[in-house]
């Protein structure tokens, strides 16, 4: 459900999300992080105001363990091989 968010339409589809990264942890198969990366808070903000953006969130919300974090982090170097 959550690599819906890529779909053409879907806040990850966005050209401004730089970084959409849907992983399991290695313990506890059961356990699911969603690490996104936007131009702004602003556009973020704007594109989660959206009908596709808002489906996702309601499909999703009864599985969260618990609300989203907002962290200004600026990216510096990196690497992401799949």
């Amino acid at each position: 459900m959550l690599l819906t968010g890529l779909d053409e339409g879907s806040p990850g589809a966005s050209e401004h999300c730089v970084v959409y990264l849907v992983s399991r942890s290695a313990s506890d198969p059961d356990v699911v992080h969603v690490i996104e990366g936007w131009t702004s808070e602003e556009d973020h903000h704007r594109i989660f105001a959206g009908e596709a953006a808002q489906d996702i969130v309601a499909r999703i919300g009864g599985l969260l363990a618990k609300e989203s974090e907002y962290a200004d982090h600026v990216p510096v170097r990196g690497k992401a091989a799949f």
